[in-house]
């Protein structure tokens, strides 16, 4: 006859059950492959007979692992964070690892709550859509716990970094923009102190040096549409508008497309716009931009390779974005 349980169910009922050690439970439903398979298989039935749960970080005191990954991400402004994070929920899930997702508010600094992140013993972090500084990473290391960053990079950190090659990115805008006969550009940035920003505005800005124009007209802006529709409209009423503008990420060329439409300027005859990351909504009929697409999908498997290998030394892995053409660009003769 099966034992009656008052209250929770706990590893303690688990291993009186099967007659082992209440560390031998937290072992043998933590795959640990020291577990004799036959011992695994009675904790196992056990467990399901008792209907008992493991506590992933009770678990993780005796392990030391919890096969919790925590993600960090900061001012959610941009449709590319949150389809990002909804493919790293669902591989992470899928390889075996529990996501916990951690977002600082508008004002907040990332480095702030990394001790909140922490003290649920993650096996790893990784800082996606935000800024955080290199002595914070060095002492998430000291603590035990690596860090990846994704599609950022922290020279001379403790961290390896899973990043898209922004700067060809931007050489590859600017081509396609000269190549099509454009000579008024612009560029709209993103927020200032990313990574990914300054090197995006320096692989298009070398590569229009390169090919005989010196300057540009600039406009200040942050990783959202609000902003770029403001700088597009300060842009376009200038007296000598540009008929080509590259944006630092998608949801600003969108801000931008609507201004230039609600100002009667036709894209891509009078403007060209191009954008960066490729969401979802960049291919609508409305908006048709032309971007360079971000290839998530090998980044986020290069990250998960580097949890369960993780780096001897700090790594940085760039990935090729692919030029995505589209209408709100013309061709070159």
């Amino acid at each position: 006859m099966a034992e009656t349980h008052v209250g929770k169910v706990t590893s303690i009922d688990v291993a009186r059950r099967v007659g082992v050690h209440q560390s031998t439970v937290s072992r043998a439903l933590g795959n640990d492959p020291n577990v004799a398979p036959e011992t695994r298989e009675r904790v196992r039935a056990a467990a399901r007979e008792l209907g008992y749960t493991p506590n992933a970080i009770a678990r993780g005191l005796i392990t030391r692992r919890t096969a919790l990954v925590g993600i960090v991400m900061a001012g959610l402004t941009s449709p590319f964070q949150p389809y990002v994070l909804d493919k790293f929920i669902r591989e992470l899930g899928a390889a075996g690892m529990r996501p916990l997702v951690f977002s600082a508010p508008q004002g907040q600094e990332v480095d702030d709550i990394l001790p909140a992140a922490l003290a649920y013993r993650p096996d790893a972090l990784i800082i996606t859509s935000a800024t955080l500084s290199s002595a914070r990473v060095d002492w998430c290391a000291r603590h035990g716990t690596p860090v990846i960053l994704f599609n950022r990079y922290l020279p001379g950190s403790a961290a390896s970094a899973i990043c898209c090659d922004n700067v060809e990115g931007g050489r590859l805008v600017a081509n396609l923009l000269l190549d099509a006969g454009h000579r008024r550009l612009a560029y709209i940035a993103g927020s200032a102190n990313s990574s990914t920003n300054r090197d995006r505005e320096k692989g298009f800005t070398d590569r229009l040096w390169e090919r005989g124009i010196p300057q540009i007209v600039r406009e200040q802006a942050a990783y959202s549409y609000e902003s770029g529709h403001a700088a597009a409209h300060a842009l376009l009423a200038r007296d000598d508008p540009p008929d080509a503008v590259f944006c630092a990420s998608d949801i600003t060329a969108l801000g931008v497309r609507d201004a230039a439409r609600e100002r009667g300027v036709r894209v891509p005859d009078d403007l060209a716009i191009v954008g960066f990351d490729d969401i979802p909504m960049a291919g609508w009929a409305a908006y048709d931009l032309t971007t360079i697409r971000q290839p998530v999908d090998r980044m986020i498997a290069a990250t998960l390779h580097l949890l369960r290998e993780p780096a001897q030394t700090p790594t940085t892995r760039l990935f090729p974005g692919e030029l995505i053409e589209r209408g709100s660009t013309r061709r070159g003769a």
